[in-house]
């Protein structure tokens, strides 16, 4: 057991969203585990981006990634409460892994006292294995209105009297005063403990900024440990708020994929493996679908509202006229939207309809019969007939899945009567998936599905050869060299002996 009275430990807290935070605590992770055992850790995450744990564990996708650039194995501890928002105020509570119930937000500040118990016991079994944790809070830390029932910024610090690292992003403007303000803001108890500051995502030629660190200091009696140049190191975003980032990405092919972007859309980091390899066009429902060589429903968190707006909006039609023409790909949520039907039997996703037409592109059917979710990794064998991957067939891949339902192959012998198979026969994948008979439109249940290298490079391979150009497959998707290129980066940006001083090394 770790000697738990002398906690070294760091919680990095930004002055909104989407600064940054995860990215510098992924490069600290990665910095710190050269010489020691270090853990992530983040009480509460509010992402439709999850990922799964060996042990079947649904944790927010950044502190995976932290976890592994700590070179160690994620575990929900990392990650006790994930909120995935609903919509209409209301939240889906994952609580230590596993779906607990849906609340409006003040249902669940209500109940927040109740979990600290939660957090602690987290803590201590990380304090029990690792000599570091590196922490992180959530948005804004100065959220006056939520002081009394935040458990991730000022309660994550009041648990653990952890040194605070502030981070600001320069990019979005006003950079010192939302440092400034956010110390001034902040609980005295708490404002004391901020030990340093990091100005992330600059750009251009640090003197001009000299002037204004001084006198940040000289008001805060912070220091100011770096300046982080902006980077485009490729590491699995947080939360749909990047998304907005990815217009303009580099890609090796001219081939492009359109990806729909649903009102409640999860894990689109599927589909950054391909970012470098082909174009990649999110479209909302009032956007025009364009030419595209290759069209992507992805995960939703609220399948049915979902697709009901998408039927309503007129787009479900255009998708369907590719279908004989282009690859059509549905994972998760959009694999359930391309079959024939989806009926919720309990309300289980609590939407005005419990019934309702999928595209009718694949020959399944699929029933939300219990508030449970199928939380666990995979590896599955490709077995079924495509033209898109019959290169590979026989081969193995990985992924994890993420779902509630059950989709089975559907045969209807009258308008009312359903008689539904426990299994496909067209299945895309072993045991999992389904594909139709021009091989052209697939759905499965895999996340994680592109990471795959082969499944990749053959998906694009295809369409670059069906447009009739010249394949590249130099490939720079993210990968354990990113974690070094981070943390190098950052190590080399900001003064790191403050900041083994901050932790307690």
């Amino acid at each position: 057991m770790k000697n738990k009275k002398n906690k070294k430990q760091v919680l990095v807290l930004g002055t909104s969203s989407h600064v940054g935070k995860s990215a510098i605590v992924t490069a600290l992770c990665y910095i710190l585990s050269k010489k020691y055992s270090v853990a992530p850790f983040k009480a509460q995450n509010m992402s439709l981006n999850s990922w799964i744990t060996k042990e079947g564990h649904e944790i927010g996708i950044a502190q995976a990634i932290q976890a592994k650039a700590a070179g160690i194995e994620p575990t929900v501890d990392m990650n006790p409460v994930l909120l995935k928002p609903k919509g209409d105020k209301t939240s889906q509570i994952v609580l230590m892994g596993k779906p607990y119930a849906d609340k409006t937000a003040g249902e669940y500040y209500e109940s927040v006292n109740d979990i600290y118990g939660i957090l602690k016991a987290a803590l201590d079994r990380l304090w029990d294995e690792y000599e570091i944790i590196v922490m992180e809070g959530a948005g804004g830390a100065a959220e006056i209105n939520l002081y009394n029932r935040d458990i991730v910024n000022i309660g994550t610090q009041r648990l653990t009297d952890a040194n605070i690292i502030l981070v600001g992003d320069i990019e979005r403007g006003g950079v010192f005063a939302s440092l400034y303000g956010t110390v001034e803001l902040l609980p005295c108890d708490v404002r004391k403990k901020v030990k340093g500051f990091i100005i992330n995502k600059f750009r251009g030629d640090i003197k001009i900024l000299e002037s204004g660190l001084s006198e940040l200091e000289d008001k805060t009696n912070i220091p100011v440990l770096g300046v982080i140049p902006y980077f485009n190191v490729r590491i699995p975003s947080e939360d749909s708020v990047s998304i907005k980032d990815k217009k303009n990405a580099i890609h090796l092919n001219d081939v492009e994929i359109v990806i729909i972007r649903f009102p409640h859309i999860s894990n689109f980091t599927d589909f950054e493996p391909l970012e470098s390899l082909a174009k990649i066009r999110y479209i909302e429902f009032d956007e025009e679908i364009g030419t595209p060589d290759a069209i992507i429903l992805p995960g939703t968190k609220n399948t049915i509202e979902d697709l009901y707006k998408l039927n309503e909006s007129g787009l479900s039609e255009k998708i369907k006229k590719f279908h004989n023409n282009i690859p059509i790909i549905g994972i998760c949520g959009g694999y359930q939207m391309l079959g024939k039907e989806i009926i919720d039997v309990n309300n289980i996703e609590g939407y005005e309809i419990d019934r309702i037409e999928g595209l009718g592109l694949l020959n399944v059917t699929t029933t939300f019969d219990k508030y449970e979710k199928t939380t666990k990794q995979v590896t599955k064998k490709i077995i079924g007939k495509s033209p898109i991957f019959k290169s590979i067939i026989g081969e193995k891949i990985k992924g994890y899945e993420i779902h509630m339902g059950n989709t089975c192959e559907t045969q209807r012998f009258s308008k009312t009567d359903i008689f539904v198979k426990n299994t496909c026969e067209n299945s895309i994948f072993e045991n999992d998936g389904c594909v139709d008979e021009n091989g052209l439109v697939i759905g499965t249940y895999l996340h994680g599905l592109f990471e795959n290298e082969n499944i990749r490079h053959t998906f694009v391979k295809y369409l670059c050869e069906k447009k009739g150009i010249e394949y590249k497959s130099d490939d720079v998707y993210f990968n354990e060299n990113a974690y070094e290129a981070l943390g190098n980066m950052v190590e080399t940006a900001i003064d790191m002996d403050k900041v083994y001083e901050i932790i307690g090394i």
